[in-house]
């Protein structure tokens, strides 16, 4: 399992546009992504799931990836997170 923290600096934190995208991302790879914030979590395929974790911005989120193209997930999502978050 591989994780990293992110803290979110877009504005408005993650509303419609970006957890939309978010969903796209995370979709891309075979390994369970998990997003942790606010003292919930959810899994990061599934918009509904991201949207009620309410995030905002200044807000630290936590990113929990496991199974087989973990490596490449970490990366990617990372990267997503740094341009989009």
């Amino acid at each position: 399992m591989k994780k990293y923290e992110y803290t979110i600096k877009d504005e408005v934190g993650i509303h419609a546009r970006p957890a939309g995208l978010l969903v796209k991302e995370a979709k891309k790879y075979e390994s369970k992504i998990v997003l942790l914030a606010n003292g919930k979590s959810a899994e990061a395929a599934k918009l509904m799931a991201v949207m009620s974790l309410g995030v905002k911005c200044g807000q630290t989120v936590e990113v929990e990836i496991e199974g087989s193209d973990e490596e490449a997930a970490y990366e990617g999502m990372k990267a997503f997170f740094e341009a989009n978050l």
